[in-house]
This record gives structure tokens, sequence and C-alpha cells, in this order.
């Protein structure tokens, strides 16, 4: 591409409303254009990126054995409502209405229509495996888009789906995803984690995360300092904490006036903060439960949500609580509710602890686990830095990431809703056994941007860049330099090296600048020694720069790309 007679375009200042790095230099270098909250538009370089990527993704599910397809965005809304996901989604689906005023909604997954392609093929167990993919857009209405690619409400997405008659078979599949999607991070150069998650509005049998490790990621991992233990701390397990033990003290009420907070009822008590245990009331689908886990800790609502068997939950209302504890919030307590009571496991070593009395100003202390009745007792409260790994002797630390893929033993979840079976060797039905997987184009995009960069723009990964290499002219009214530049040019092209020609009317520091902005592996500037012969090489991830002779560069730049 030769600049002069093309659509380029940089911008020097930094963007006003990108939060992040990735989206504030994608925008500048003219690879992205906001259109609207959460929605871009890829210009020509971001677009070339962005093939990059796709093929580097389509070549290794291709090479897997996966087929291609491709499924459509506008989606009948009653299928979504056939498998139970409708609700789920709420109003993060995109929905509309035909001029038959018939219901239709924007795929944000597409889940149900792989099980409708699959039937198309399943009657026995001698059809399976195999595994269909696509390439396509997905629409989520998010709450707050943000984070320039990162989260946004249309996005380009891998999305594959493997069919199998057993968990076996899931399993073998699922092995040969995990695989290929390794190759893949692997091939675009991302610094990633592959964690335990949760599996969400998705279902099914395990989740795992492919994250990016950056600081602006949205989600905190969990990871060990001497072993493979990694994990999403929606999901990460707490190993039990010991306490030591103490002879058994009846409890006591202690007045405790105008303390509601943790702070306030520990200093006011002069006791540790683990040995006070909060109690707070949630509603899970209709129904109040008391969750209690100690003082210092946090109640982990994705692994509350899992023991109770829950699809909604949320904090009680003000109202709600005092009525169920009958005193003024801050004060609540286990002793004496009438609605079921969950505690951490950590509670069940701990003894003499204080609670709420469940009257306004007043606390008991040295309370045991014989004074009220448990319910339910279950791993509920967040994995915090350097607790002991619950794999081995290890301590825990944390690491953010940004999502860029995701695997998923969906099991039967999915073909049991939608009715797609197959006959076994003794003509018995079963459920077709499921895996799905994506992956996020645009947020590889931006993790790259965000791994790969410096203050003077992106550094993208050979086979990533929209152009390998970037020939500035210095002088573009030298007919000498301009002929140079122009052979160069042309050699490149002859044999397949993508490459940027800057001959534009601009001085030498803007051209310079422009190509560290967008990122291009290599530099070739051609000046004042090009009738000597020579021309400058540099790289853009090193700050020192060659001269290299017209007779040598193109085999230098051959060895550089390859």
């Amino acid at each position: 591409m030769k600049l002069s007679e093309s659509f380029f375009y940089t911008i020097r200042e930094d963007i006003k409303d990108e939060e992040s790095n990735s989206g504030n230099l994608l925008v500048r270098s003219g690879m992205i254009k906001k259109t609207s909250s959460g929605i871009y538009m890829y210009m020509p370089l971001g677009l070339r990126v962005m093939k990059n990527i796709e093929n580097i993704i389509r070549n290794e599910m291709n090479q897997s054995g996966a087929l291609e397809l491709l499924m459509p965005s506008l989606i009948a809304e009653d299928i979504y409502v056939t498998s139970g996901r409708r609700a789920n989604f709420g109003s993060s689906m995109f929905s509309l209405k035909d001029r038959f005023n018939r219901n239709y909604v924007l795929g944000p997954t597409h889940e149900e229509l792989f099980v409708e392609a699959a039937k198309q093929k399943v009657k026995s167990y001698k059809d399976m495996p195999f595994n269909l993919y696509q390439i396509g857009n997905k629409y989520r209405d998010e709450l707050r888009p943000r984070y320039g690619l990162i989260r946004v409400r249309e996005f380009i997405m891998k999305d594959a789906y493997s069919f199998d008659v057993d968990l076996a078979g899931l399993d073998k599949s699922y092995q040969i995803m995990v695989e290929t999607y390794k190759r893949i991070f692997n091939q675009v150069g991302l610094d990633y984690k592959i964690v335990t998650a949760d599996t969400g509005a998705m279902g099914g049998l395990l989740s795992e995360e492919f994250q990016a490790i950056t600081p602006i990621g949205e989600d905190t991992l969990v990871l060990c300092d001497q072993c493979d233990y990694a994990s999403n701390i929606e999901v990460s397990v707490c190993a039990p904490t010991s306490y030591p033990k103490e002879d058994l003290k009846i409890k006591e009420l202690i007045n405790t006036p105008n303390m509601k907070t943790i702070a306030e009822v520990v200093n006011y008590l002069k006791i540790e903060p683990q040995k006070l245990v909060k109690t707070l009331i949630y509603k899970g689908d209709g129904k109040f439960y008391a969750c209690l886990v100690a003082g210092n800790r946090e109640l982990n609502e994705i692994k509350l949500g899992k023991l109770l068997g829950v699809n909604e939950l949320v904090l009680a209302e003000v109202a709600d609580v005092e009525t169920i504890t009958n005193c003024q919030v801050g004060f609540a307590g286990p002793i004496g509710l009438t609605i079921p009571v969950i505690i951490d496991h950590d509670l069940k070593a701990m003894t003499n602890f204080t609670v709420g009395a469940n009257q306004t100003d007043y606390h008991y202390q040295n309370v045991n686990l014989s004074d009220f009745e448990v319910s339910f007792v279950g791993d509920i409260k967040n994995v915090e830095e350097h607790d002991l790994c619950p794999k081995c002797v290890g301590k825990l630390y944390f690491q953010k990431g940004i999502e860029v893929g995701n695997t998923f033993k969906l099991g039967t979840k999915y073909s049991e809703s939608l009715s797609l079976n197959y006959l076994d060797a003794n003509n018995t039905l079963h459920p077709v056994v499921m895996g799905s997987y994506g992956i996020g184009l645009g947020r590889i995009m931006a993790a790259l941007a965000e791994q790969k960069s410096d203050e003077a723009g992106i550094k993208w990964p050979m086979n990533i860049t929209p152009y390998k290499v970037g020939i500035v002219l210095i002088n573009k009214d030298d007919e000498y330099d301009n002929k140079v530049a122009t052979k160069l040019y042309d050699l490149l092209n002859s044999i397949n090296i993508s490459v940027l020609l800057d001959d534009r009317d601009e001085r030498a520091g803007v051209k310079f600048n422009d190509m560290d902005l967008i990122g291009l592996p290599i530099r070739i500037t051609v000046g004042k020694t090009a009738k000597d012969q020579i021309v400058e090489l540099k790289l853009r991830d090193s700050k020192e720069s060659l001269n290299v002779s017209l007779n040598d560069i193109m085999t230098k730049v051959k060895e550089l790309v390859n």
C-alpha cells in the first residue's frame, strides 16, 4: 500500500473516551473507530489485523478436523425459550419484531442453532463424533461497554461445538480443542493462562478460560507459586483455615450501641476480625437465606449460588432484612432465625465467635455451632492472596486477565432441552453429549495491543501485523530516492511480503511516529544514504538501527520475516 494513494490516517492526541491503553492505541493508529457505545468499525489496517488472527484460528480449527459453517445473526426467539435460556439472558439480549409481529433476537451465542444443524445428521451412534464451527458476529446489550474491544455490544467470535455419544468421547473431543487453542494462542503470541472458571449461563460440567495476562483485565486469576493450580477467583477453591482449639464457652449477650460495621464491632469488643462472623441475608430464586462468613473474608456469590442451586441470587433489601431479623440492619445473626442458615466451611473449626444478636445494638459473644441450626456447609468465600493452595503447600497470588477464549463441557444440557438424540447399538435412545469452544477475535486484538506496546504505539507480532514492512521515503521529491523506495516496494510485493510505502509529503518525524504507532515489525528508511547504496533498517521492538546495503536488504528482510 502506498500511503500517498491510500486511505490512511492516525490521531496524535489521546482519545478522551477510551479508558484502556489498547482502546486508545487502536483508535489513534486508525485500526478501529467507535460508532456508538460498545460498537466499533474495523478500518482497513485493523481489518487486516483481524483477518490475520482469523486465518490462524481457521487454519488450526481445520487441522483439528472441525468443519466450518455460518449461522444467521437474526434468530427466532422461540428456540431460546425452548432451551430455557431466554429468561437467563434477559435484557442483555437484543430483541425485535418482524412485520408480522413475530419475536426475533440478535444471537448472543449459538448453541441452539448448532443443535438444530446437528439434527440434520445425527440419527445413530455411528453419526458421531464431529465438530462444527463458525466465525461470525455476536450481540450482547452490555450494561457498561468499556475498554475498547474488550467489552463491547457487537463482536466477532469463533464458536465451535463437538458432538459425541458419551462422556468419554466428549473428553477426547474436549482435549483436542484445548490443544488446538494452545496452538492458536501460542501463534498469535499472547502471554496467557488456562484457568478453571464458572460455567455461568452456558451451563455444563466444566468450564476453562484462556486468559491473556494484563493489568487492564476484568478477571482476577488465582495462581499458585509452587504448582500449576490456576482458577478464576469466581470459582477458586479455598483451602480450609485452621484455628487454635479453645474450651467452649457459654454465649453472652453484649450491648454494642450503634456498632454496625465489622470495624466498629471489632474495635469496640477488642477482638480479631476473623472472630466476628458476619451474617448476610440473600434472596435466591425468591427464597431467603442467612449466609455466614468470617468478618475478615468476603462472600463469593457464584459459589453460594451453586451451593444453593439457584439461578438468581441477590442481597436482600433492607426492609426484608429488618423483617427477618426483627432489628436494624447491622445486627443480623443466625440464632433464632426461621430461614435456612448457610455457613462457610471454615466455621466448622471455629469456636467462641461473635455474631449479631438479631436485636438492635446487641451482639452475642462466645457463640458456637451448637447454638443455632445449620442447613448447608460449603466453601462460600473468596480466596485471598497468600492463602494456601488447595492442591499443594504453595501460596496463592493474583493476576489480572482478559478472557480471550473459553471451553465448556456442556454435557446433555442442550441436547435434552432441544431433543437432539441418537440410537445406540441396542436401539435405545440417548441424548447427544456436547462441548462448546469460543474465541473472541477482537479481544485477542485488544490483548495483543495491551501486552505488546510502548509509549510510542503498538508492536504487532510478525504473523498478526497489517503489513510486515514499512518503507519510509524521506524526500518524495528526490527522483533517485523515489526510485529506490519504489523498487524495494515492488520487490517485496513480488515475493508476497506485505509492505507499506510512506511516500506522503510529510516531515520525517511524522512518518517515523506513524510507523511506530501502527506497529509494523520492520522499518526501512530510504534517505540521504540511498545514493551510497545504503538504507536504514530498524525493528519495531528495538531502539537500535542498522545501515544495510541495497544488495543485502532483501536477504535481510526475508530472514527477519521468516
